[in-house]
């Protein structure tokens, strides 16, 4: 077990030389594992040996919770609530769209654990596009996120936000497909902040991803920065995610800031890597995302939330997203459900 780590993008990164709350240094040099919570904490962690590897194997098995230890800091009854109280902002036109998320928790039943244990069963079960395990001193992350919140080469910069989510392609509704185009307008508004005039396109709009489980509807969104823009530019216009807050973004916030009652952590942040070096990096939103911290390990669920949303349905959505990771997570036969307080 390495004493400091990342795996990510196919990346393995060993050696450890330094950890900044700096996003200037993403500009500088080296290879860097990035993590940015919701409310806006930075890590970002240099690496001096970085090679193209697979996951590492785990010192032994994953020695997760109960499937029944899980609490969840909204139930059901609140959660609903919750979606009741943004359809009446919707209504009093205050917001148009705005994500309502929960955080899981379960306490661990040793605190010596192994990230690569547990990074190994969701590889294993749930396969991500963004997988990433990222562990330095102060923060561990495992995630399994489908959804990529920054990507660059150079100057061109991408973003693939996710809005609209169901078993099946035909279990999504005209809401997801309006929910889905209201954040790409978002993204093309905050990356526009940034980028060259005119260079702002949506090469793809409104495609269907099958995820194990379920289907996404996802749409493309890419741009060219303007000479001036740095990480640190990019962070300042983009960032949280239009997809995990709503539009518009201060007043999603605002409404965020008063329904939930925990903070999301690195669950809806930014989750991936950076190489200074070549200009290039690929930065995920942190879904599908477990982070252990105080001998507990936690994980987010949530849903976006429009006036054609039932309350019902929308805590569903919140628990297909969860059932499976959560049953990955949980001790037992891998892919059991979680049986939530």
């Amino acid at each position: 077990m390495y004493d400091a780590f990342a795996h990510i993008g196919g990346y393995l990164a060993t050696g450890l030389r330094e950890v900044t709350t700096d996003l200037a240094a993403l500009d500088g040099s080296g290879w860097w594992a990035v993590v940015v919570s919701y409310e806006g904490k930075v890590v970002c962690a240099r690496f001096d040996d970085v090679r193209r590897a697979p996951l590492p194997p785990p010192r032994g098995r994953w020695g997760g919770p109960g499937r029944d230890a899980w609490a969840t800091s909204l139930d059901r009854e609140g959660y609903e609530r919750g979606v009741r109280r943004i359809r009446d902002y919707i209504e009093r036109g205050e917001v148009y769209q705005a994500n309502l998320c929960r955080v899981l928790s379960a306490p661990l039943p040793s605190p010596d654990v192994d990230p690569l244990a547990l990074a190994a069963r969701l590889a294993e079960g749930n396969p991500a596009p963004y997988a990433a395990v990222v562990d330095v001193p102060g923060l561990t992350v495992v995630s399994a996120s489908p959804e990529l919140y920054l990507s660059r080469r150079g100057a061109v910069v991408e973003s693939r936000p996710i809005k609209g989510t169901g078993v099946t392609a035909d279990d999504l509704l005209h809401k997801d497909y309006a929910e889905n185009l209201m954040i790409v307008d978002l993204v093309r508004n905050d990356l526009g902040r940034v980028a060259e005039v005119g260079s702002v396109t949506v090469p793809s709009l409104f495609a269907v991803e099958e995820h194990p489980g379920l289907v996404h509807l996802v749409s493309t969104v890419r741009a060219r920065l303007d000479g001036d823009a740095g990480w640190p530019e990019l962070f300042a216009a983009t960032f949280p995610p239009g997809s995990v807050t709503g539009a518009p973004k201060s007043s999603a916030l605002r409404i965020i800031n008063e329904l939930e009652p925990e903070p999301r952590g690195p669950y809806c942040g930014a989750v991936g890597w950076v190489d200074a070096d070549r200009r290039e990096g690929a930065l995920a939103v942190g879904i599908r995302t477990f982070w252990i911290e105080h001998d507990a390990i936690r994980f987010g669920t949530g849903a976006g939330i429009t006036w054609g949303s039932d309350p019902g349905r929308e805590w569903h959505e919140t628990e297909l997203k969860a059932a499976r990771l959560i049953g990955l997570a949980s001790a037992g036969r891998a892919g059991d459900g979680p049986r939530h307080r």
